[in-house]
């Protein structure tokens, strides 16, 4: 099975995508942390796609597409995928759709994780991440025990650059002007919509609830 997850920014889309892939027992791809991997090894493709990251811009089709389709091909993809971050447009869709095509494989459902604008600017500007695993923290509604530390390992907790003032909004302008857009190109029978603006234990189970009957009706 082949999910694709889409949310904004801020969304909660990869704590969700971590828990529901594990309820499937499929593989978490997030297009975000194979950029992150790409330029901790600092190898070609993450350095091109650093200077992007950096200013809050999209990481070109190329790039984006290249790493995905790469990810996919892995053994330990073999029973499906949970796409989170990717696509984010048209372009990309129609990319990805010609490279599984060509694994024999095809998108089975796109999730939508709904949360209001005004909910995500409040989520992002508080959002703080530890430097060695990523666990993420929120100054308001979810602080770590100690200032500027991780619960789980200690290390030191960063604002990412994307995370302030005018590259959120640019993010979410980027969200709401194009990615959006994905849920006509996939269209009504292939998209499962969940309230995103809920704990997180109820959106994991809406999530979990309504991909699995969605699955069921398909057969």
């Amino acid at each position: 099975m082949n999910i694709i997850l889409i949310g904004a920014q801020g969304s909660g889309k990869g704590t969700q995508a971590e828990k529901l892939s594990q309820s499937l027992g499929i593989r978490h791809v997030a297009s975000g942390d194979l950029f992150r991997k790409a330029i901790d090894e600092q190898n070609e493709l993450g350095l091109k796609a650093k200077v992007y990251i950096d200013r809050g811009e999209l990481v070109p089709d190329d790039i984006t597409i290249a790493m995905v389709l790469h990810r996919i091909e892995e053994p330990d993809c073999a029973q499906g995928v949970l796409l989170d971050g990717f696509p984010r447009t048209i372009a990309q869709a129609q990319a990805l759709d010609k490279g599984l095509e060509q694994q024999g494989k095809q998108i089975d459902v796109v999730v939508y994780l709904q949360v209001p604008r005004e909910e995500l600017v409040s989520r992002l500007s508080g959002r703080y991440i530890c430097r060695a695993n990523q666990h993420v923290y929120n100054i308001r509604t979810r602080p770590p025990k100690v200032a500027g530390i991780c619960d789980l390992d200690g290390s030191e907790l960063y604002q990412r650059s994307d995370d302030t003032g005018e590259a959120v909004q640019k993010r979410l302008d980027i969200f709401f002007n194009q990615t959006i857009r994905l849920l006509d190109y996939y269209g009504i029978e292939k998209i499962v919509e969940v309230n995103g603006n809920q704990s997180i234990d109820q959106v994991q189970k809406a999530l979990l609830d309504q991909v699995t009957a969605f699955m069921e009706s398909k057969h």
